[in-house]
């Protein structure tokens, strides 16, 4: 009997001790939040579960503000309920992800339900897959049903540079980068997440909140890689029953240690879901590269002395011709523009770019074809919600609430300490408020649901822990 009471008393203990272990403390011990300049900061650290509860638990407020703007935007412009990209992720996202991201995604339920907020796998990879289900995968829909439905769906988000050699101060590399978006989502691209993973790189990296990978992207390595990139506007094309493009993009920046790394790992299981020129940088080399990838083609461009830019141009000619509907020829839409106003800006910088140049060149704003200062959809630090004529390659009317929401940058030196400077609101400095634009504009006053202010910070340095 004495026995058997002290096997029980022993049994008791340790379920103790074990529920003690899996308590919020215990997960949350290497973990960290800090609110700075409009930015989250949150240091995420462990196993795949346990920088997913992390994450879930410290974001669990701003991943419920951020579903339900994004799910509310997605209603009203492609027309599908948020159940249809839950039945998305269910059908053929969620059984083409690697386990450990799977459980990084259960993670952060896990740790959203500790905070009482409802959700579930199938809402945090909807989440993750917004820009490819709704930009690409709903095109293609549109385009089973009726030839042409789908064009101008491919959005066109960033501008974004990364230059070596000559063309920088030190001769290192410099990266730089502004997010192109719809203000109502863009507002809670708001996250900077410092991730040490339990296998693979120490990833630092703007995101939204739920976000497992950059989504914008831009992003830099502990082992000397730093990746951005701007999408190609006008694509067409998208596969199912490929890799998801977060997942191979998470993927990219946690287990490459080369340019090669970078481009076999997007490339492989590719879907063409949010297919973008990719910016890719090795300080171990100093070598820097472009990829161009779409479903059917990609191509690739390296060197250690050049400047390369992206405005949500597609360059090689066959994947225009045979992926987009994109125009070459027309210098008035926003990628064009856009494209010559940088290509003059990193001649002109040409040797003096550097942290204070980079942040420059992100908040330009002259519209190279006008000749003159502007507000609009062809500068740098774009204006939509400034611009009469709207965006029409993009399907934007008049003045839509959509444009630079934040920048990023960062060099060779900063980035070997694991920095980046960050901007949260227009890189040029400018405010925008809700009440002032929808007085003006009550044709997007459904938005002021969701979107009030999108206030302008000062540029900020973050550093991983």
């Amino acid at each position: 009997m004495k026995t058997i009471a002290h096997l029980c008393l022993l049994a008791l203990c340790l379920s103790l001790m074990a529920c003690r272990n899996n308590q919020p403390g215990q997960r949350l011990a290497k973990a960290s939040r800090e609110n700075k300049n409009g930015w989250i900061y949150v240091h995420l650290e462990g196993s795949p579960a346990d920088i997913g509860y992390q994450h879930g638990y410290l974001l669990s407020d701003d991943i419920d503000t951020t579903i339900q703007a994004v799910s509310y935007l997605l209603a009203h412009d492609t027309q599908k309920d948020w159940n249809f990209y839950r039945s998305c992720a269910r059908d053929f996202l969620w059984p083409r992800l690697d386990r450990e991201y799977k459980d990084e995604i259960n993670g952060i339920v896990e740790g959203l339900q500790a905070q009482h907020k409802n959700y579930d796998s199938l809402d945090i990879t909807a989440l993750n897959a917004v820009e490819e289900l709704a930009f690409y995968y709903v095109p293609s829909l549109m385009e089973q049903a009726k030839a042409g439905s789908g064009n101008n769906k491919a959005p066109g988000n960033c501008s974004a540079f990364i230059a070596t050699g000559s063309y920088t101060k030190d001769g290192k590399i410099v990266i730089g980068h502004n997010n192109w978006t719809e203000y109502i989502m863009g507002q809670h691209w708001n996250v900077i997440a410092d991730i040490v993973p339990a296998k693979g790189n120490h990833i630092l990296m703007d995101c939204m909140p739920g976000f497992i990978h950059s989504g914008d992207d831009f992003l830099i390595t502990n082992n000397g890689l730093l990746i951005t990139e701007t999408t190609i506007t006008q694509f067409k094309g998208f596969d199912t029953t490929a890799i998801p493009e977060f997942m191979r993009a998470r993927k990219a920046a946690q287990y490459s240690n080369s340019i090669d790394d970078v481009v076999r790992i997007f490339t492989t299981g590719n879907n063409g879901g949010y297919a973008n020129d990719w910016l890719i940088g090795d300080t171990k080399t100093n070598e820097v590269a472009k990829l161009e990838l779409g479903l059917k083609h990609y191509r690739v461009w390296r060197s250690k002395d050049t400047a390369i830019i992206g405005s949500n141009f597609p360059s090689d000619e066959q994947l225009i011709k045979d992926e987009t509907t994109f125009n070459v020829n027309d210098p008035t839409t926003s990628p064009n523009g856009r494209k010559l106003r940088m290509e003059q800006l990193v001649l002109d910088l040409k040797g003096k770019l550097d942290i204070g140049t980079a942040q420059t060149l992100e908040a330009d704003h002259f519209d190279a074809t006008q000749g003159k200062q502007a507000s609009n959809k062809c500068v740098v630090c774009g204006h939509i919600d400034e611009d009469a004529k709207g965006c029409s390659e993009w399907d934007l009317a008049p003045y839509y609430p959509m444009g630079a929401v934040q920048g990023k940058v960062t060099t060779a030196a900063l980035a070997g300490k694991m920095q980046l400077w960050a901007h949260m609101g227009h890189p040029c400095g400018q405010d925008f408020i809700g009440e002032t634009f929808y007085k003006a504009h009550p044709e997007y006053a459904w938005q002021s649901k969701y979107l009030k202010n999108m206030r302008a910070y000062p540029w900020t340095l973050f550093s991983a822990k």
